[in-house]
């Protein structure tokens, strides 16, 4: 068997869980940069493959620091942006040659035969004998003298301080979860865990038919229909639903070493995979909330909807804003009067600002007795009504009325309308709401 078969450079996670991504970790406590024997047998196999160990402790010293951003790990490469002292970026990569199929299926058989392993893989352990009898079944999971090779854009050819620190703060990662290691290798822990699953029933049932007696071998096996039933209420419960997230989940990293397809910028990707975690963030807690089951279905949102409340929660480069006014159907100049009404009111805000409709009299004269009744004679504001719209004379403020009979302040800035804060029922209100600037 020639390497390449051994150590494919082709495996693919399909199983999700194909790139998992870590928040900056804070600088690390004590002096020591891992504390699981595999975490420092990852460091070990830096620091033998390292040619100046003055490199490394540079990049020991910028780990410490907090210089290295998120960490994104993926099949066979760990990438982050490392900071020098002076605020410097550079990219670092650390490369590690993933397992090939065949090299998996040794691994997934040795763990299937002795329950042990999966039960330490689940405990976020990796004990000395899973390694040992890995490499007795010809797969080596931890790295070695020249497996951790280095990429930068610093130039260097060997390990210099941005690698370095990149590889400092993995061993902390490892330490917390040695799928880490296992993703590097080129399977991501639910593929990992799914192709256990498998194997051991698959194994169970082997073991059953080898078991059976001879005479038996041709009835069906099976559980009559009312008993299964009967048994329903005796299972246990299901367990308590993990606690939500504080916030949504770092998107992962699309600057990678290879060209984007034509048509495609990584770039804007990245913004709408930020958004759809910021939005299953948003559902997960709507879900969760009392009465959620009671609440009416949402109306979906239009593209041009879409785009500026896209626009008011991923607050992004001024490119892509240009291209999310586009697809709101407005001019550039007019996005963050839509993105101020969106944060204020969401679609409803948004109706306000660009609708102008006809109020039913009665609604207006009720309007228009409260104003009135809310100051003394003499202090009452002059206020000039154009349908829905009611204009402060001799100041920059307005008041709209929407359908649902709230009044929604407004003040012109450059000789634009722009929203100045939320809705109240009450006019009074409101247009002290507008009069403070919102």
């Amino acid at each position: 068997m020639s390497e390449d078969d051994e150590y494919g450079t082709d495996a693919v996670d399909s199983g999700g869980g194909a790139e998992r991504t870590f928040a900056p970790l804070p600088p690390p406590p004590g002096r020591g940069f891992a504390t699981s024997w595999w975490g420092r047998a990852w460091l070990q196999a830096l620091e033998d493959t390292a040619l100046d160990g003055q490199q490394l402790k540079k990049g020991r010293r910028l780990a410490r620091e907090g210089g290295v951003g998120a960490v994104s790990v993926r099949p066979g490469r760990i990438t982050a942006v490392v900071r020098d002292r002076d605020g410097t970026g550079h990219r670092s990569d650390v490369l590690l040659q993933e397992l090939g199929d065949e090299a998996w299926d040794r691994f997934l058989d040795m763990a299937v035969e002795r329950a042990g392993h999966i039960a330490a893989l689940l405990d976020r352990e990796m004990p000395p004998h899973l390694v040992e009898d890995a490499a007795g079944a010809g797969v080596d999971l931890l790295p070695g003298i020249g497996d951790l090779e280095p990429e930068c854009t610093c130039g260097t050819w060997d390990h210099c301080p941005h690698s370095g620190a990149l590889c400092y703060q993995v061993a902390r990662l490892l330490d917390e979860d040695p799928f880490v290691l296992l993703l590097l290798r080129g399977r991501g822990e639910r593929r990992l865990l799914d192709e256990l699953q498998v194997r051991s029933a698959a194994r169970a049932v082997r073991g059953a038919e080898s078991d059976a007696p001879e005479e038996a071998a041709g009835e069906a096996c099976c559980v009559p229909a009312d008993e299964a039933f009967a048994a329903g209420s005796i299972l246990p419960p299901l367990p308590v639903p993990p606690p939500v997230p504080e916030e949504p989940g770092l998107p992962p990293s699309l600057d990678t070493e290879a060209g984007p397809p034509s048509g495609i910028h990584p770039a804007a990707l990245e913004v709408l995979a930020a958004d759809s975690a910021v939005r299953a963030h948003r559902m997960l807690l709507e879900a969760l909330a009392p009465g959620h089951g009671r609440q009416p279905v949402p109306a979906e949102l239009t593209p041009e909807q879409d785009a500026v409340r896209m626009a008011a929660d991923a607050r992004p480069e001024p490119w892509i804003a240009k291209r999310l006014a586009e697809g709101s159907g407005r001019p550039r100049a007019d996005l963050g009067a839509a993105v101020s009404a969106w944060r204020y009111g969401g679609v409803a805000a948004l109706a306000v600002l660009d609708e102008e409709w006809d109020p039913d009299a009665d609604s207006l004269a009720r309007a228009r007795a409260r104003l009135a009744a809310a100051w003394e004679e003499g202090e009452r504001p002059q206020v000039r009504a154009a349908r829905a719209r009611w204009t402060v004379a001799g100041a920059d403020v307005q008041l709209r009325y929407d359908r649902d009979g709230r009044w929604w302040p407004y003040r012109k800035e450059r000789g634009r309308w722009v929203p100045a804060g939320p809705a109240d029922d009450d006019p009074v209100s409101a247009l002290a709401g507008a009069s403070a600037g919102g």
